[in-house]
């Protein structure tokens, strides 16, 4: 399943994209500005099955002052979109998308910070994605 994650901002949108089977993730150029038809294009194009939107959160885990405008985003986005949109925690992600840069990484802020969110969901959600599950992780669960 491919997995589109956004990093919704202001000013611009990072993009990152999984690929078909749902284990890594690309950053993408961003958005400037972020408008949902471009995300709908980028949805057709790369044949996208599901578009997770990072929700601003505290550390406590309450909605942070933006987290309204991404609801209101991903309802503009699920007018358009005959894909599920949903929301995804994305605590941390722009700081370590600040690690990823001071690495070396090339691909714009927003994006490595969308491609950190999309890894952390594709990691969440593996077994829904289709991935094959971990070893380790299995023999946690039986026992």
């Amino acid at each position: 399943m491919r997995v589109l994650a956004l990093d919704h901002g202001t000013a611009r949108i990072g993009c990152a994209l999984s690929d078909p089977s749902g284990t890594l993730s690309t950053p993408l150029p961003t958005i400037e500005p972020p408008e949902p038809r471009a995300v709908a294009e980028l949805v057709a194009e790369h044949g996208v099955e599901r578009v997770v939107v990072g929700l601003p959160l505290h550390l406590s885990g309450d909605e942070g002052g933006q987290a309204g405008l991404v609801r209101t985003f991903c309802g503009e986005l699920e007018a358009l979109l005959d894909v599920p949109v949903e929301t995804y925690d994305e605590r941390l992600t722009t700081r370590m998308a600040e690690a990823s840069r001071r690495g070396g990484a090339t691909a714009p802020a927003d994006s490595l910070a969308a491609a950190h969110l999309l890894e952390s969901y594709l990691a969440a959600h593996a077994r829904e994605i289709g991935q094959a599950p971990d070893s380790d992780a299995e023999e946690d669960e039986d026992g």
